[in-house]
């Protein structure tokens, strides 16, 4: 299977937030490098679905940064939106926004089907279990995976955001998980 260790647009999407999202940035890059591998690697995909998985990819954590807060899913969605009009793809908002909204989904999506948002949510769950769930996905190819793209502190800087989180809203101590 092939790594992909160039995504033009998901360079081109982050440079634009690297000021905001500051000392996290290349842990959170690396995030997305790894997980967008892994929805590659779960299903042979189109140029468009290639696309598509970017795009998500590199704003499906973004809230965290652009809003500040550990509720994170709804403030990712209106950067994606967005970048999708200036790129003349608004044909694809709601697969995208779908794909940001769903990605930590406990249950499966069977929602739609036909749209990536499934396979997007396998890809992200595979790097943020850190290959306990793997789909079927070879244990040395995600190996390897982590040593191109080290997680750079990614891992413990959600915890620590979900910690700072939990002081302030016990209550709701997860506040991006959906059944």
């Amino acid at each position: 299977m092939q790594i992909y260790k160039t995504l033009p647009i998901v360079d081109a999407v982050l440079a634009k937030f690297k000021a905001i999202i500051g000392e996290d940035f290349d842990g959170y890059r690396n995030h997305v490098y790894r997980m967008v591998n892994c929805c590659f690697w779960l299903k042979e995909c189109s140029d468009d679905d290639m696309r598509k998985i970017q795009i998500a990819a590199a704003f499906h954590d973004i809230g965290i940064w652009v809003d500040d807060t550990f509720d994170y899913l709804a403030p990712s969605v209106p950067p994606a939106v967005q970048y999708l009009q200036d790129n003349g793809l608004q044909g694809w908002t709601d697969e995208i926004s779908l794909m940001i909204t769903e990605h930590h989904k406990l249950r499966a999506y069977k929602e739609n089907p036909d749209m990536l948002v499934e396979l997007f949510r396998k890809g992200d769950l595979v790097d943020f279990s850190l290959g306990i769930f793997r789909f079927g996905i070879d244990k040395t190819l995600l190996r390897e995976l982590k040593s191109i793209f080290p997680n750079e502190g990614f891992h413990k800087g959600l915890i620590k955001k979900s910690l700072k989180w939990f002081v302030k809203h016990p209550l709701n101590p997860a506040p991006m998980m959906k059944w």
